[in-house]
């Protein structure tokens, strides 16, 4: 018997993604933010979170695709990878997915929309694909360094949480 993962489906440009549950916190629904200067494009800045400053990015300009307004369904994923927190903003959640470890496969090099390098392989669950995210590799380290030097010149954030 193989082992199952639940995964948190979320929608990004009519396509269903999945973050491994263990990684997520909490969803709150979309709420500005402050920017960082110089951050790259697709860090929409940063919120406090009960005193923690968290970076944000937005997914689908982090995967290269076109943005789109926000609107009531949008949403922020809190996500904790290797104890850092932070946001990623995607147009809805759906479900949460119980996906055995066999039903997973390798992502074949079809030239996605989404570079391959963010995921961890692909399920089908009837007739929807979806595509399994590698929630470690979401926030490069350089990101969270740069977000780190970025916050600490700010010195101050005010809170908009």
């Amino acid at each position: 018997m193989s082992d199952q993962v639940q995964y948190l489906t979320v929608n990004l440009s009519h396509e269903e993604y999945g973050i491994d549950i263990l990684a997520v916190r909490e969803i709150r629904g979309w709420t500005p933010v402050t920017r960082i200067p110089q951050s790259p494009h697709y860090v929409l800045g940063v919120l406090n979170l009960r005193g923690a400053i968290v970076p944000v990015i937005d997914l689908r300009l982090r995967f290269g695709l076109a943005r789109e307004e926000y609107n009531a369904t949008t949403v922020t994923v809190i996500i904790t990878v290797a104890g850092r927190q932070f946001g990623v903003v995607v147009d809805a959640v759906s479900d949460v997915l119980d996906v055995a470890d066999d039903a997973i496969r390798p992502v074949p090099d079809m030239g996605t929309t989404v570079d391959t390098e963010y995921l961890k392989g692909l399920t089908s669950i009837g007739d929807r694909m979806v595509l399994l995210l590698d929630a470690d590799k979401l926030l490069q380290p350089q990101d969270a360094q740069m977000l780190e030097t970025a916050l600490n010149a700010v010195g101050d954030v005010k809170a908009v949480a």
